[in-house]
């Protein structure tokens, strides 16, 4: 089965999330997070992992501090556990399917990044997979109000791209991006675990 089978409409706008959907980094991703958990006494169970894809580190921890009455301190893990990864990125590898359907509509569209992660690591994974010239739009989790599953960080992607949102098309890979994309009144293309 295919990882993403891409649309047969034409869109003016496609909007990408990075991890998960361009980048195969959800392994390292989890690899950062659960190590870093545990070296402050807790756990992160891997199922648990995957159904907040999409979600903001800082809101991860408290979501975390929720399941499991914990007190971790969102800013501090958020923060050792981005260090974390960046030290690991360059086990990271793009999505070869849908980073060449990236490169192909970016020649006769307009693509963005709309990331639950923040700019500079945003940035380094672009760079790790040898995208980081192809999209001039990267919107990320703290320039917007709120996160995904809200539609801030798609409709901000739409309005620097100067697309309409009924005419963009999101690709993502977590429930939280199906649901911001629904919000801010855009189809998406659901992006397969590899």
């Amino acid at each position: 089965m295919p990882i993403f089978t891409a649309p047969e409409k034409l869109y003016a706008g496609y909007i990408f999330d990075c991890d998960g959907t361009l980048a195969h980094s959800m392994p390292v991703h989890y690899r950062a997070w659960a190590d870093t958990v545990e070296s402050h006494g807790s756990h992160f169970p891997e199922d648990l992992f995957y159904r907040l894809g999409g979600i903001p580190s800082a809101r991860i921890v408290e979501i975390l501090n929720d399941e499991f009455g914990t007190r971790l301190e969102p800013g501090l893990i958020a923060t050792e556990k981005e260090r974390l990864y960046v030290e690991r990125i360059a086990t990271t590898r793009p999505i070869q399917e849908v980073a060449d359907f990236a490169r192909q509509v970016a020649a006769r569209a307009k693509v963005a990044v709309a990331s639950g992660g923040i700019l500079p690591v945003v940035i380094q994974t672009l760079k790790a997979i040898g995208l980081e010239d192809l999209f001039p739009v990267i919107v990320t989790s703290e320039q917007v109000k709120r996160g995904k599953p809200f539609p801030d960080m798609l409709l901000e992607a739409a309005h620097r791209m100067q697309v309409p949102p009924r005419d963009c098309l999101v690709l993502e890979d977590s429930r939280a991006g199906f649901e911001a994309a629904d919000a801010a009144g855009m189809d998406y293309a659901i992006v397969g675990r590899p």
